[in-house]
């Protein structure tokens, strides 16, 4: 083990009106072809009907369950079985008794509780055996208040002190882990219905730098074939010791993906110029990583890590859910190196100087839910940690009542470090929980609904995050597509037969791409706005970036000159979060060419969908509790959606 500070800094991180009438949906079966009526819902996996030009499938890869000790502190006392169940559209109880259920179900999910005391908590709170009289059993036993978490936090804080290297780790019991990792794979296994629900086998491997920077990773098992423990930070904090296991269990038949998340807190590690170690970088370092981590979770409650105002001034939508701390820790997080769409530009330019690029991930989205459940709508969010935000005056949308008495400002572990002073003198709760989200779910495109068929997906990137509606984007690209693509009626077929799809790589030819773009509305959530392609590129070895709009709801067109669709006119009301009724697009689609390509210029180019404004869930906890919207938060949010990059390779 490295020095106990570094463990600490690992604690600081476990904490981590009417409904509008939608637009028509869109009759995308003949253009857009999902492969709707594919009769593949059946137990028999023999049987099941595929789609060779795919469908989308839309699933939570970051659940946390009682296993957690983190969740076990918030008193999350809900397990595997429930966060299933959860998924198929059954209602199950949060920590303080409330229900909570989804609009409609999933389609998979991975159950990743933390590898570091998987589980020990749990038995030893629960079973009256040895150990159950250690103080923080003791405390975690008794949890019912956000007083109650906060001094199981401190317990956990106490104990880690008291440890060193040389003295045995009274919670450090491979026996109890052992048996949850068990009870997790069990869970997967009772639960996954090929055709109809997929489970993948997981947990999290929760490690972090000197000064909370996150550097989480949840590891994603492609089958039931997983070895004996998870590899935890107990075992190494470096990441690299971690792909060396993976690699190790891919030697051995066991195959594995990591999905980095929560960049936005690394303070600039995640990704980097140099190793985790402070050494150089080289090709076999960049080899591995893509080797084992070939996405990254983007977006998720903690905050959305695409891109920040600071590194992308020229986007006018990049200030989308940004959390500007470290997980449970007040401070900052430097943006430079902890977002996604740099690590693309500096990818760029390492492999034009270095030779290699580490930075070639697709995208998924995540709840990292604590409840065992994710919180996907922000007329019905139950945040993230239990007992300790689910009230509004927890999470710092709603003032507090009496700022004297209320005990959500005593040592509260999830603080953000500010003073909870609004600029209009309301005082709330210092609470991180107000930078969190109701976001985020991981989308694919799969031949059918099974492990190994989402997996695959997720392994070649044919996959897309979105901040919580199920919103189904395509993304192609061809050097041949016909002009009159979008009137064919095989386009799918045409488009991979010709091109390749999100997740891919199109080598350089004597002419301009073109562009594939498509989105539909999320049937529960409000209309699209517009859809947009992103591209970075490589100029005199300097990267750049630019947004283009390319499709624009309403009968709008794209201006030429400026690359933007006019504003669609919808509004909010955010007294009642009644939506302006008739605006938006149920599908969204286009072909396009870059204005501005040029042909011996590198490129990444991915898709952004954007939906009309609605409510934001702090604005409906306003409406609730009868005050006014905090000033200082976000009124409204656009939900989107954002597909995994081609990159054009000269």
């Amino acid at each position: 083990m490295k020095v106990i500070a570094m463990i600490l800094s690992l604690v600081m991180l476990l904490s981590a009106c009417s409904e509008p009438t939608p637009p028509e949906q869109p009759s995308a079966g003949k253009a857009m072809d999902q492969g709707q009526g594919v009769a593949e819902h059946t137990a028999d996996e023999d049987s099941i009907v595929r789609n060779p030009h795919r469908n989308p499938y839309f699933g939570d890869v970051h659940v946390h369950t009682r296993f957690s000790v983190d969740a076990y502190l918030f008193g999350t006392r809900t397990s595997p079985d429930d966060a299933y169940n959860f998924a198929k559209g059954e209602a199950i109880p949060h920590a303080t008794g409330r229900s909570m259920q989804l609009i409609k179900p999933l389609d998979f999910q991975a159950v990743t509780d933390h590898g570091f005391y998987l589980g020990v908590i749990t038995e030893l709170a629960e079973s009256g055996g040895p150990g159950s009289d250690h103080p923080l059993a003791v405390a975690a036993r008794n949890i019912r208040t956000p007083a109650d978490s906060r001094a199981a936090f401190t317990e956990m804080v106490n104990h880690l002190r008291s440890t060193r290297g040389d003295q045995p780790d009274p919670l450090l019991r491979q026996d109890i882990s052992a048996r949850a990792w068990q009870e997790i794979i069990a869970s997967a296994e009772r639960h996954n219905t090929p055709g109809e629900f997929t489970t993948l086998v997981a947990y999290e491997y929760t490690t972090s730098g000197p000064q909370a920077q996150n550097l989480h990773r949840n590891v994603i098992f492609r089958d039931a074939n997983v070895p004996d423990l998870p590899f935890s930070r107990l075992d190494s904090a470096d990441p690299e010791d971690l792909w060396r296991w993976m690699d190790a269990n891919r030697d051995a038949g066991i195959e594995s993906l990591a999905i980095p998340h929560n960049s936005n807190a690394s303070d600039g590690m995640m990704f980097d110029r140099v190793r985790f170690d402070g050494s150089p970088m080289d090709a076999d370092y960049a080899a591995m990583r893509m080797r084992n981590e070939p996405l990254v979770e983007q977006t998720q409650v903690k905050g959305t890590s695409d891109t920040h105002p600071l590194l992308s001034p020229n986007d006018e939508w990049a200030d989308f859910e940004i959390m500007p701390i470290r997980v449970a820790s007040p401070l900052a997080s430097k943006p430079e190196g902890s977002y996604v769409r740099h690590a693309y530009r500096r990818g760029l330019e390492m492999q034009a100087t270095e030779g290699y690029n580490p930075y070639r991930f697709g995208l998924v989205g995540a709840s990292d839910t604590h409840n065992s459940a994710g919180s996907f709508r922000e007329d019905d969010y139950w945040s993230k940690t239990g007992v300790s935000d689910i009230t509004p005056e927890q999470r710092g949308s709603v003032p507090l009542a009496d700022p004297d008495v209320s005990d959500v400002l005593d040592d509260d572990p999830l603080g953000s470090g500010e003073s909870g002073l609004a600029p209009d003198g309301r005082q709330y709760a210092p609470a991180a929980a107000r930078y969190w989200g109701a976001s985020g779910l991981a989308g694919v495109w799969a031949e059918a609904n099974t492990r190994a068929d989402i997996y695959d997906a997720m392994r070649r990137k044919e996959t897309f995050s979105t901040s919580g509606p199920h919103i189904p984007v395509r993304f192609f690209a061809s050097f041949s597509y016909p002009p009159d693509l979008l009137a064919q009626d095989d386009i799918i077929a045409t488009a991979y037969a010709e091109g390749v799809p999100m997740g891919g790589d199109l080598s350089g030819k004597d002419a301009i791409p073109t562009f594939f773009a498509w989105a539909a509305q999320d049937a529960d959530s409000v209309g699209l706005a517009r859809l947009q392609i992103i591209k970075g590129w490589l100029a005199e070895g300097v990267s750049h970036e630019k947004v283009y709009d390319v499709a624009c709801s309403d009968g709008a067109e794209v201006d030429p000159a400026t690359h933007r669709c006019p504003d669609n006119g919808a509004t909010v009301d955010i007294n009642t979060c009644q939506v302006s009724p008739g605006k938006g697009a149920a599908e969204l689609k286009a072909l396009w060419k870059d204005p501005e390509f040029e042909e011996t210029q590198p490129a990444f180019y991915y898709l952004r969908v954007l939906e009309n404004p609605k409510c934001r869930w702090s604005t409906w906890d306003a409406i609730r509790a009868e005050v006014a919207p905090r000033v200082d938060m976000a009124a409204t949010i656009q939900d989107r959606a954002w597909s995994s990059p081609i990159w054009y390779n000269p």
